[in-house]
């Protein structure tokens, strides 16, 4: 097969069968190499031996008498004291001084090893050392040594010494040869049981390992199957990498339900701000239609007839104009928030104080029935409160907060303005001794086109429903928030909370 039909066969294998075969691929690269290293140490060791005992026959031999007359003798003193150091298929010769040999010390159990010339100049180069030579169909290791020189009678009756040769032992690597082979066979039985205990191992272990992702991806499959509600479960530490991928795709998982949860409810809104906004533009218009209607037909023969209809389709055209007015505001004020002090809003230095003034002089003029009193925040004397923001707009919020107040409590009763700071915050609040809200009531007054008051229809003397929405926004565009503290028969205070502006005023 070429590469990349090996590629797609692999791409083909699953997970756990591609991890079991790399790690199996391992172990046996892992065992051919400890192997061979084992069995090259095990024969070099063995070699070792076998050259030692050969070394400590030679050595042996060497001091040994002649005993024998020619190469066909045989020496019993000989293999008495050698064969003790000799295992295996051992052959031992004595050997001239030119090489030819004249004595079998001990014969090879079969073909003798073919040896190379040995003589004495021979013997000498090699200084004992083992060397390797064939023959008899195996190897054979090889020692060669000089012999003892034995003292003779010289002819003319001195001392001296008789002419040496040597002493040659070799060794079969027979007995090496099936040691190594043995040894193989084992090792190779032995590790082929060890593959596949491991490999069944493996792929038990792997499979166990595995399943925490086949926990994923059930978990997948169902959020792919719109149940955005799921999450994987804490399946690890977050230290491991199984953990950390699970924390992700929760977090992933959590943002995306929150974002299509913000989506539907911002849907919601919209299609409640559109039925909402059909409804306040259809009445003014239905108004406006039906007296054009009436005056098209006849049904105003009179001069006073018509005045009084165009009184009434102004009255509904400025409604209108406002409606519409407080819809474009509310649209300028949901862009980016970062825009939306260029250029709706014309923030500059200023103190609560001016608008909490003016709007007890707004108060007293609308109500002059009522008891109206400038306190600081929750009562004493009211305190300066800097800060930087767009004063017209911010008379705009106290405008509609009045107007709430006078709308929605009894004729007669008592209102309360009070200004000044609080740690960071500057406070306008506005207090009044109405009927009150209801905790449900309270989370939703600053919704748009949403009325407490059920009971009033939407006539000219109720609003749309906008004033206290467009407070809302008006304020947090300020980077500052407004909020009520309410109950059932305990009046409502509605406080403005803006960040105090530190700098003097002429900055």
């Amino acid at each position: 097969m070429t590469t990349p039909s090996l590629r797609r066969g692999a791409a083909r294998l699953s997970l756990r069968t591609r991890l079991v075969i790399i790690c199996l691929l391992l172990v046996v690269a892992a065992l051919l190499a400890s192997n061979a290293l084992l069995i090259t140490l095990l024969q070099r060791q063995l070699v070792d031996q076998l050259d030692e005992r050969l070394r400590t026959a030679a050595a042996a031999a060497a001091q040994l008498p002649d005993l024998g007359k020619g190469p066909d003798a045989t020496v019993p003193q000989v293999r008495d004291a050698v064969e003790r150091q000799l295992t295996g298929d051992v052959y031992m010769v004595r050997l001239n001084a030119d090489g030819g040999v004249t004595q079998i010390l001990r014969p090879a159990a079969g073909d003798a090893p073919e040896l190379p010339r040995v003589d004495t100049a021979a013997v000498a180069a090699r200084g004992g050392d083992p060397f390797q030579t064939s023959g008899g169909g195996s190897d054979w290791r090889v020692i060669a040594r000089p012999e003892r020189p034995l003292p003779r009678q010289g002819r003319d009756g001195d001392g001296g010494a008789s002419a040496t040769g040597s002493i040659v032992v070799a060794g079969s690597l027979e007995g090496v040869s099936g040691t190594i082979r043995s040894l193989g066979l084992r090792m190779l039985v032995i590790d082929s049981l060890v593959l596949v205990l491991l490999g069944v191992i493996g792929w038990f272990a792997v499979r166990a390992g595995l399943r925490p992702l086949r926990r994923v991806e059930t978990t997948a499959a169902a959020i792919a199957g719109g149940d955005l509600s799921r999450r994987v479960p804490d399946l690890a530490s977050t230290r491991t990498e199984l953990g950390r991928l699970a924390a992700a795709l929760n977090g992933m998982l959590d943002r995306i339900e929150a974002g299509d949860a913000a989506r539907a409810a911002t849907n919601d809104r919209m299609r409640a701000f559109i039925a909402d906004a059909s409804h306040e533009l259809r009445t003014p218009l239905f108004g406006i239609k039906g007296f054009t209607e009436l005056y098209r037909m006849g049904g105003m023969p009179e001069r006073t007839d018509v005045d009084t209809a165009m009184n009434r389709i102004e009255r509904e055209s400025a409604r209108l104009v406002h409606i519409v007015e407080d819809l474009l505001l509310l649209a300028r004020l949901d862009e980016d928030p970062a825009a939306r002090t260029q250029p709706s809003l014309k923030l500059t230095p200023m103190d609560l104080r001016t608008l909490a003034a003016d709007a007890l002089h707004d108060l007293r003029a609308l109500a002059p029935d009522r008891a109206v009193t400038l306190t600081g925040p929750g009562g004493g004397p009211p305190r300066a409160a800097p800060v930087r923001g767009d004063e017209a707009r911010l008379r705009q919020v106290m405008s509609n907060l009045i107007g709430n107040a006078i709308a929605h409590t009894p004729a007669g009763s008592s209102v309360r303005i009070g200004v000044g700071t609080h740690s960071t915050l500057a406070i306008l609040e506005l207090s009044d001794e109405g009927p009150g809200m209801t905790a449900e009531q309270a989370a939703r007054i600053f919704d748009r086109f949403y009325r407490a008051d059920t009971a009033r229809g939407r006539t000219r003397t109720g609003g749309a429903g906008l004033g206290l929405s467009i407070a809302h926004s008006l304020v947090a565009a300020h980077h500052g928030r407004i909020e009520v503290d309410t109950s059932p028969g305990q009046g409502a205070t509605f406080r403005i909370l803006l960040p105090v502006h530190t700098d003097p005023l002429g900055d």
